[in-house]
């Protein structure tokens, strides 16, 4: 019974910092047509979370404009906000006193992953700002690979709450939120490997 209150109240800890808003620095410029019109076609041409893709990206169409890389770098850092913060809460819901030791070693097992997949953002990130001259290919390629793993390692921490010990309500707040990183760094893989190939097919 004890156990079963403290996965209710870890649930609720989960619920109401993951529901808190992260600030958006939206543009002031008011974004044209045509630049609304480019990301949402790119998202719905590209990603596997359309929906997604678009409403993240949408609010920055007048940085990104019509430019592939921006689009791509920008979803990069979106991903990257989301998955940073969503680091910094699993670490303090790790902390919650009285833990099922199964739920904890899930958390303690998520937290590291999730902590190397900001890494690997991060990495990305960087490596996107060295894109251009000769060595375009290479530097794409170490991109892919950075967002790549970035990915693999959502999809570790989630397999992590697979097990059915883990208290049902805190697995599936864990999962649904987890999950949202997930298609975020899906997304940007997507259209950072169309940057690449538009790129790539340039004469």
């Amino acid at each position: 019974m004890e156990s079963s209150f403290v996965g209710l109240a870890l649930a609720a800890i989960l619920v109401i910092q993951f529901s808190t808003p992260v600030n958006s620095s939206c543009s002031a410029t008011r974004p044209s047509p045509r630049n609304i019109r480019y990301i949402k076609t790119s998202c719905y041409d590209t990603t596997l979370y359309p929906k997604l893709c678009y409403h993240t990206l949408a609010i920055y169409a007048s940085t990104i404009k019509t430019n592939p890389k921006l689009l791509a770098n920008t979803a990069l850092h979106v991903s990257l906000k989301s998955t940073n913060s969503t680091s910094r809460l699993m670490k303090r819901a790790s902390k919650t006193p009285g833990l099922d030791p199964r739920v904890l070693a899930a958390m303690l097992d998520c937290v590291e992953e999730v902590g190397d997949a900001v890494y690997e953002l991060q990495r990305s990130i960087e490596e996107m700002d060295h894109a251009g001259g000769s060595n375009f290919s290479m530097v794409m390629n170490d991109v892919v690979t950075w967002v790549s793993a970035s990915l693999t390692d959502d999809d570790t921490c989630m397999d992590g709450f697979a097990e059915g010990a883990v208290n049902k309500k805190v697995k599936t707040t864990v999962k649904r939120h987890l999950g949202r990183i997930a298609r975020l760094t899906s997304n940007a893989l997507a259209l950072v490997n169309r940057y690449a190939s538009s790129k790539a097919n340039l004469p």
